[in-house]
């Protein structure tokens, strides 16, 4: 009996001490420098695990997530040009981070971006480190940016605007960015680079898409395995949000941005399922928001 008693009581403190304030992100990085030539290739595996390290290691935020609860997210960053002489990498970021679907065994896309001026410095024996008033490493910026874009849109989809904080602090970063040589940054340049896709993202007019993003995950797909016709109601009285947003400027790309990384996710909601109602909306709205996509939205007809 006193065995039982003392493994209840190694069992309990040791479940007292689990990690209930664990780091927010699982982040993979992959560095493919397959198209570069006569380039020595020893930096390449630190470069990925110092990237990989600072994403993972570091505590982001002062939410308590548990070891299961961290965002799954994969950095493919894609080498075009290395100087090594200056220790320079021009390359593309191919970015997406997902979240499981309630009742299932699915992973959804949170948030995706292609960043093709994702251009930084680094050498064999650098350290990262992040000091949120202090920013003066243009890669320290760019994970750190991704990494609360990351987290606040996962925390958007969880509450209503839940991810407004940690926006901020990439708004706080991207102003850092300004005053860095590097491209990406420059506020109004191109309204696709990080501060245009952010500025677009929390501007008052965007307010309808963070409400849909809610909707679509909350009330839709975590609802989908016990209630699937009432989830895609839900979702399809949802999507006026989303042509709300792409309508109030319909230069902006966030609302197209969404339909891009969730077409084959959209598709399979409706493609087979609901009602011609339904289906016809959501057409109909997609369609609005990105014609160049009609093959793909006329799957959802069938």
């Amino acid at each position: 009996m006193k065995i039982l008693t003392l493994l209840f009581v190694i069992l309990a403190t040791a479940l007292a001490g689990a990690p209930l304030n664990a780091q927010e992100l699982n982040a993979k990085v992959n560095i493919n420098y397959s198209q570069l030539e006569n380039t020595k290739t020893d930096i390449f595996p630190k470069l990925q695990k110092t990237i990989e390290d600072f994403l993972n290691n570091h505590k982001w935020t002062e939410i308590a997530f548990r070891e299961n609860e961290k965002i799954l997210c994969t950095f493919n960053l894609t080498v075009n040009e290395y100087n090594i002489g200056e220790n320079t990498f021009k390359c593309t970021l191919l970015m997406s981070s997902n979240r499981p679907v309630f009742n299932s065994n699915y992973n959804t896309v949170c948030y995706s971006v292609n960043d093709r001026e994702f251009v930084f410095k680094f050498s064999e024996f650098d350290q990262l480190e992040y000091q949120e008033n202090q920013i003066d490493n243009n890669l320290v910026a760019l994970l750190a940016y991704y990494a609360y874009m990351i987290i606040g849109m996962d925390l958007d989809t969880m509450t209503p605007k839940g991810g407004t904080v940690c926006f901020q602090t990439a708004e706080n970063i991207v102003s850092a960015g300004q005053n860095m040589d590097f491209p990406g940054w420059k506020a109004f340049s191109d309204n696709g680079n990080r501060f245009g896709l952010l500025n677009d993202y929390m501007d008052g007019s965007m307010e309808s898409l963070r409400d849909f993003q809610y909707i679509y995950h909350r009330k839709g797909l975590d609802q989908m395995a016990e209630n699937p016709d009432t989830a895609r109601a839900v979702i399809t009285e949802g999507l006026d949000l989303l042509l709300q947003a792409h309508k109030a400027r319909n230069m902006n790309k966030i609302a197209q941005l969404f339909t891009e990384y969730k077409r084959n996710e959209l598709v399979n909601i409706y493609a087979g399922k609901g009602t011609t109602e339904e289906k016809n909306k959501a057409y109909e709205i997609l369609f609005a928001i990105d014609a160049s996509q009609d093959q793909e939205w006329q799957k959802i007809k069938k």
